[in-house]
């Protein structure tokens, strides 16, 4: 049975003082990028780290004395997992937790931390779901699933409240789509109000489960390409999630990595936040295709939990892709004094060198040739073509890796 506005609103009533009412951000960074009025938010300062804690909770706080007896069971990439967990350790009942073997080592640890016995089963969401229905079965435990649940939706719809609350006249509302169960609850909750709110599924190219699903009329698995983006994830939609986000949503949309690394990039620069891949889908969105402009546009930061090694690589990618990381590979004569015309043009531009790897023994290396790596760090864009159309004058014989 679908949920109701009635339900999101019992839900909202209930949920105790763990569960926090989370700021909506407004972004003059953003706002000047997109030429519109750009909220933002802030899921990620969410108990957990994401908007996964509200469903859990509110779904775990609902289950009756004999059902908390036999303990909960869930299936997760990280943040649902986190949800149920701390929720479990608060009614302090058995909990279980199936997470792909390819989760982030950060989010399982969160998880055993919060008390949950973690089994690393499958390489995505859908694999490991199915591994924790069987133990359900076995066990008499409650599945709590990640998503396609009545009171789940209900407690996710709770962010549409709020963005009403604090934006009554909101235009349109961005937010990403794995399973669909924040946009199915946050779809119900504005549309119920507003009917004109545009309400916009982001999902990653990589599992675009729910974008194929509306475009073809019925429910379809779709995805399994490399993405980043783990929390949105899912091949196949729920089926209470897609009877909602048909009928209600206004368009389902795609990005790829690349657009994400640039929006997580500039959150943490501009705003010195740090937003998690899926969580920052919606806003990848915004920044690349842009809304019609002077709109009020709110995009759901939906979570914060990201490795510590992928955020590393997000900084250099996102510092190559605006042109201020620029790294070179050049063959050298093994001689004293041939690296200085290279340097000199570094120095004229201004460049400040980072790293240098010297290479004289790799296979495809001549002896008496040297092979130098050269990491720079730019102004820009600008000043990165300056230094390689200079370089390209000097006949020096490069390739060029970022």
């Amino acid at each position: 049975m679908n949920p109701t506005y009635d339900d999101i609103v019992k839900a909202n009533s209930l949920r105790g003082d763990d569960i926090k009412k989370t700021p909506l951000i407004h972004s003059p960074t953003f706002s000047d990028l997109t030429n519109s009025d750009i909220y933002l938010k802030a899921e990620f300062r969410q108990k957990t780290g994401s908007f996964k804690i509200r469903g859990a909770y509110y779904k775990i706080k609902s289950l009756s004395d004999e059902e908390k007896k036999h303990g909960v069971v869930a299936a997760s990439a990280g943040n649902h997992a986190q949800g149920v967990a701390f929720a479990s350790s608060v009614e302090k009942i058995p909990c279980t937790i199936v997470m792909p073997k390819n989760a982030s080592p950060a989010k399982v640890a969160a998880t055993r931390g919060y008390g949950a016995n973690v089994i690393l089963e499958g390489v995505n969401y859908d694999e490991s779901s199915a591994k924790a229905k069987e133990i359900a079965k076995e066990t008499g435990a409650t599945m709590i699933h990640a998503f396609d649940d009545p009171q789940i939706i209900a407690a996710q719809g709770v962010i549409g409240l709020e963005i009403l609350e604090d934006l009554p006249d909101v235009d349109e509302v961005y937010l990403p789509i794995g399973g669909g169960g924040l946009a199915a609850g946050t779809l119900i909750a504005i549309k119920e109000k507003n009917p004109n709110v545009k309400i916009v599924g982001i999902q990653s190219r990589s599992f675009p489960s729910m974008y194929e699903s509306v475009a073809r009329g019925s429910i379809t698995a779709s995805g399994g390409g490399r993405t980043i983006a783990d929390g949105i994830s899912v091949k196949v939609p729920g089926q209470l999630t897609y009877a909602i986000i048909k009928e209600l949503i206004d368009e389902v949309v795609l990005v790829d990595d690349t657009e994400i690394t640039k929006a997580m990039f500039l959150l943490m620069e501009r705003m010195k936040v740090v937003v998690e891949p899926a969580g920052a889908a919606s806003l990848a969105y915004l920044i690349s295709k842009k809304p019609a402009p002077g709109k009020k546009v709110v995009a759901v930061l939906a979570g914060g939990n990201v490795d510590m090694y992928l955020l590393g690589q997000i900084v250099d990618k996102g510092l190559a892709a605006m042109g201020r990381l620029l790294k070179i590979s050049v063959l050298l004569p093994d001689r004293p004094g041939t690296f200085k015309d290279i340097i000199d043009e570094i120095a004229k531009a201004n460049a400040n060198i980072i790293e240098v790897v010297h290479d004289r023994l790799s296979s495809d290396i001549n002896a008496g040739s040297a092979g130098v790596t050269l990491s720079l760090e730019t102004q820009g864009k600008e000043q990165a073509d300056l230094l390689i159309n200079a370089l390209q004058k000097k006949n020096i014989q490069f390739t060029l890796l970022t």
